[in-house]
C-alpha cells in the first residue's frame, strides 16, 4: 500500500530513541522529510545522520518539550525550514508514574502540556495542507489501572483522549485530523521494560505471561500504527483512540 508520504514532512517529539525513533525512521523509511526533537543534543545528532542517510531531509533540535516557547519555536522553525508541515506526532513522555505533587506536575507539563503546546504551534501549518494529521502517543495506562505507582503518569495519558477528541472535532473544519495511539508494553533497548527485565526479571516473565501474544511489542510495531494514521491513507479517521497492546488489556471500549 502506498500511504502517499513521499515529499511530506512531519516532525516528532521525542524522536531519538523508542517509539518516536522508530516513527521518525519508518516516516523517512516511506519517504517523508522528518523533524525532530529530544532534549539530548548527540542523540539528536546522531538520528539525524541515520535519518539522511534513508534520502530525505531532517531537521532536529536539542530542547525540553516542557518548555513551551523553545517548543513553539522549533515548529514553526521546522515548518519553515521545509516549507510545509504535513504531520505531528506528540511522542514525548516524562515517564513520571508516582503519587506525589512533583511527578504530577512533571508529567502534566511533558506528557499533557506539550502536547497542547506542540498541536497549537503546528495548526496553522497543517491547515494549509489539505490531509494535516495530529496524533498523540499514549498509554494503555490512560485506560487501566495498573497501581498507584503509575498515577501521574497514568492520568495525564488519559486526559490525552478528551483532549485529542475535542481537538479532533475543533480542527475537522481546517482539513486536519487528530488522533490518540495507546501502545502496550513495548520493549527496546534501554527503555522502561529493559530495565524491568534487567532488574526485576519475575515482574518482567509475569507481564509478558499476561498478554496472550506472549510477548512486547518492538516500537516498529508501534510506529507503523502511527504512521497509517498521519498518512491521507487514514483520511476518515479521527477522533479516535487506536490501542496497539497485542490483547495485553481487558477492558472493552464503551
Amino acid at each position: 500500500m502506498d500511504l502517499k508520504l513521499k515529499g511530506r514532512h512531519f516532525l516528532v517529539t521525542g524522536g531519538t530513541r523508542g517509539i518516536g525513533r522508530a516513527v521518525a525512521m519508518t516516516f523517512a523509511e516511506e519517504g517523508a522529510d522528518v523533524s525532530i526533537c529530544a532534549r539530548d543534543a548527540k542523540a539528536v545528532d546522531e538520528t539525524l545522520v541515520v535519518l539522511r542517510a534513508k534520502g530525505v531531509s531532517a531537521f532536529g533540535r536539542a530542547l525540553d518539550v516542557a518548555d513551551g516557547g523553545s517548543l513553539a519555536g522549533f515548529v514553526e522553525d521546522a515548518a519553515k525550514a521545509r516549507g510545509r508541515l504535513d504531520g505531528l506526532v506528540a511522542n514525548a513522555s516524562a515517564l513520571s508514574g508516582g503519587s506525589k505533587q512533583s511527578e504530577f506536575r512533571k508529567a502534566f507539563d511533558v506528557d499533557l502540556m506539550h502536547t497542547r503546546n506542540a498541536a497549537e504551534a503546528a495548526i496553522p501549518y497543517l491547515a494549509k495542507d489539505e490531509s494535516g494529521s495530529i496524533v498523540a502517543i499514549s498509554s494503555i495506562s490512560g485506560s487501566e489501572d495498573y497501581g498507584y505507582g503509575s498515577v501521574s503518569y497514568g492520568t495525564m495519558k488519559a486526559a490525552l483522549f478528551f483532549y485529542v477528541k475535542s481537538l479532533a472535532r475543533h480542527v475537522a473544519s481546517k482539513g486536519i485530523r487528530a488522533n490518540v495511539v495507546s501502545p502496550g508494553t513495548t520493549y527496546f533497548k534501554d527503555g522502561y521494560w529493559d530495565e524491568v527485565k534487567r532488574n526485576d526479571s519475575e515482574r518482567f516473565a509475569r507481564t509478558i505471561a499476561e498478554n496472550p501474544l506472549g510477548r512486547m511489542a518492538p516500537p516498529e510495531e508501534i510506529a507503523n500504527v502511527v504512521v497509517f494514521l498521519s498518512s491521507p491513507v487514514a483520511s476518515f479517521v479521527s477522533g479516535a483512540n487506536v490501542v496497539v497492546d497485542g490483547t495485553m488489556t481487558i477492558r472493552i471500549p464503551n
